[in-house]
Parts: C-alpha cells; sequence; structure tokens
C-alpha cells in the first residue's frame, strides 16, 4: 500500500519522470503538498487522472506513467524528497480519503500484493 501511494501520491506530490537507469526528475519536488492536501480541489484531480477517470494535468501524464514502475521497485528511483513527500500523500489517502486510496489500490494493486507489504506501516504515516 505504501508503494502504491508512494507512487501514487508520489504523483500528486512529485510527479515522476523517469530516465533508464537514472533517479526520476526532481523539477517538481517544490510542489507545495500542503496546499494539494488541504484542499480537495486540488487533490481529487490528481487522483482522479491517476485512475483514468479525468484528463491529467503534464505532471499527473508524468507521474501515471511511472507510477507501476514504482509500485514494483520500492520507488528505488524517487529522490529523497519523493520519498517524504511520497509517505505524507500516502497517510493523507489512507488516513483521511479512504475511498480514494480504495479505488487506487484496486487499480494499481488489486491482488493486494504491495498493499499487505506496507499497509500496516503506511496506517501511521500522518500528514
Amino acid at each position: 500500500m505504501k508503494a502504491v501511494l508512494v507512487v501514487c501520491l508520489l504523483a500528486v506530490v512529485v510527479v515522476v519522470s523517469a530516465r533508464p537507469g537514472d533517479k526520476y526528475t526532481d523539477r517538481f519536488d517544490n510542489i507545495n503538498l500542503d496546499e494539494i492536501l488541504s484542499n480537495r480541489r486540488l487533490l481529487v484531480p490528481y487522483v482522479k487522472c491517476l485512475l483514468g477517470q479525468a484528463p491529467c494535468t503534464p505532471p499527473g501524464k508524468e507521474l501515471k506513467s511511472h507510477i507501476k514502475e514504482a509500485l514494483e521497485n520500492g520507488c528505488a528511483k524517487c529522490t529523497e524528497n519523493q520519498r517524504t513527500a511520497t509517505r505524507r500523500v500516502i497517510g493523507h489517502l489512507i488516513n483521511k480519503e479512504g475511498q480514494q486510496w480504495n479505488q487506487l489500490v484496486a487499480k494499481y494493486d488489486p491482488k493486494r500484493v504491495y498493499v499487505a507489504k506496507y499497509e500496516s506501516e503506511l496506517r501511521t504515516v500522518r500528514a
């Protein structure tokens, strides 16, 4: 679950763009995460983008294209800032946006392979 939201909400926070063998781009590391997490009008479009329910902004498109990889490799290409931001976003989704979290899990981890690995830890993460 951590990896799912780490990746999914990493999308919200730190939209990623990978180059083979490199770290994801850090060009979105300065996104105001507090503003997004405290305003559903800003958060919901990112979630809908990831779910394929709405058009994506350029950062959303970039994130969406790397979620699967980041989930599968534990965000190995993430910068430290992205890991920190991802944990905050995941914690927020799990603890305050359960329905959206469940939809993201259903899409990106339907067999709950990653959720089983990380869920107990993520439930302790606070946004």
